[in-house]
């Protein structure tokens, strides 16, 4: 069954295994990255269904990465190869202190072309819930047309959707456009989860409560703004309010909490639960995620997560 569909540009990962500039490095460790990977993995880990849309070039990266999205019990009837175009790649610096430096060689990249056509033959029977990010519609104007078609779709089968930003200015032509297209998907979703900082960017304001009433006013339902260790603002027509955020012994790792923040929401959601306990469970995710070397590797399993919430007693600031 096609629980949960989401569409996104899986990459070689290539991270130093030591320290220092990356230019300076001879070893390396190899890795699947993207938002939309990790989410995926994090869903399966919780037990949920999850397709992924994608296009990989005929080559050894591409081959890499579909064996990777498989063996983590991803569906993968939607994954094309391209014979003309070659699967996208990152380097990772190694740090043990701040963000580390990533290096991304993804122009023009397989996924970059994906296109109407590659969209068409979806069964969206069973189909629950789509997740988009940004990052797609920032890849090229014909992987927008794609995002576009895919909520289209999902309106009319009575799926629901959720969005999240996941900026990558680096990837639109302008800040602008970015903000436009990005805003314009998200007015089109039921669930919007913008990080603090990209609310900023995207309306202007640093206020979370101004952030999620600018896309209420949209028509969307349902607002959940990021604050980082603080936790979580959520705000709906008729309710707002903060789920604190779990605490962190030490940062390992920021890169893909985002994504397991997600992974908890959505989750939660189709599992039934209610909106503050699905934002709690987000919380939980991403904060186990942040403890972790790597994009993915903290994201739990059912068991991991129920251990870290109960022994965390959900008072942590």
């Amino acid at each position: 069954m096609n629980e949960v569909i989401t569409i996104g540009e899986p990459m070689a990962l290539l991270v130093a295994d030591h320290e220092g500039p990356l230019e300076d490095i001879e070893h390396f460790t190899k890795y699947v990255a993207g938002a939309e990977v990790n989410f995926s993995i994090g869903m399966t880990r919780l037990g949920h269904s999850v397709t992924y849309i994608t296009k990989l070039g005929q080559d050894p990266f591409g081959k890499y990465i579909n064996k990777f999205l498989q063996q983590q019990n991803i569906k993968t009837p939607y994954v094309k190869f391209d014979d003309s175009n070659r699967t996208g790649m990152q380097l990772k610096a190694k740090v043990s202190v701040g963000d580390p430096e990533v290096f991304n060689f993804r122009k023009g990249s397989a996924a970059s072309h994906l296109n109407l056509p590659d969209v068409e033959d979806i069964v969206w029977e069973n189909v629950k819930h789509l997740h988009l990010t940004g990052i797609p519609p920032a890849l090229s104007a014909t992987c927008r047309s794609v995002t576009y078609k895919l909520i289209e779709t999902a309106k009319e089968n009575g799926v629901s959707i959720s969005f999240d930003p996941n900026l990558r200015l680096q990837l639109w032509e302008d800040k602008e456009e970015m903000v436009q297209i990005i805003n314009e998907l998200a007015s089109q979703s039921d669930i919007v989860l913008p990080g603090i900082n990209e609310g900023l960017l995207l309306t202007g304001s640093d206020d979370e409560n101004a952030i999620a009433d600018f896309y209420l006013n949209k028509g969307v339902s349902t607002v959940i703004v990021k604050l980082g260790e603080k936790g979580a603002f959520v705000k709906t027509k008729e309710d707002s309010f903060i789920v604190p955020g779990f605490k962190v012994e030490k940062v390992v790792d920021t890169v893909g909490a985002g994504d397991g923040f997600a992974v908890g929401v959505i989750s939660g959601l189709l599992e039934g639960l209610s909106l503050n306990d699905a934002v709690r469970r987000g919380n939980a995710v991403g904060a186990l995620a942040v403890m972790s070397p790597g994009d993915n590797d903290g994201l739990p399993n059912s068991d991991q997560l129920e251990t870290y919430m109960n022994s965390q007693n959900g008072i942590n600031r």
